[in-house]
């Protein structure tokens, strides 16, 4: 089975969306700094609302791009809420989580985790591998413009 996931980036980043770069500079919620990673999410809608809650209000200023990538789903390695630490949620996020994602990327046993949404749960994230030996398989798609409706920015 082909699993479709979706990436956001500002559109000037389009070129370099998959390199793992800024995952690498910055460190996340399942990657410390100096580990490239690339998050996208199972949906495009989900991916918004993935970057949505990192912007400021003059986002919506801005062109994105949301990029599809087709991926074998036995290149997939699952973890469900039950494999995750407690404080998996918390924001600021913990160490916990950026080691599970350390472990992964060196483990090397797949080229994509697929995670729960800290913002949906019940929805799903894939990490990518951009270093894996598998990732040259994945399908990049054409990345599609994308401008945030100012509604979204209301509070």
């Amino acid at each position: 089975m082909t699993i479709t996931a979706w990436r956001i980036v500002f559109a000037e980043q389009a070129k370099q969306a998959f390199d793992g770069e800024g995952a690498r500079r910055y460190g996340g919620r399942w990657n410390p700094k100096g580990v490239p990673m690339v998050y996208t999410a199972a949906h495009a809608s989900l991916a918004v609302l993935e970057l949505l809650v990192h912007v400021n209000e003059t986002a919506h200023m801005r062109s994105f791009n949301l990029i599809p990538i087709d991926f074998d789903e036995a290149m997939c390695t699952r973890l469900s809420i039950g494999d995750l630490p407690r404080n998996w949620r918390d924001q600021p996020f913990g160490r916990e989580t950026q080691e599970m994602g350390r472990r992964w990327l060196e483990g090397g046993e797949s080229a994509a985790l697929a995670v729960p949404s800290v913002i949906i749960p019940s929805e799903l994230n894939y990490l990518i591998n951009p270093r894996h030996p598998d990732f040259k398989r994945f399908k990049i798609g054409k990345p599609e413009t994308f401008e945030y409706d100012a509604r979204l920015m209301k509070q």
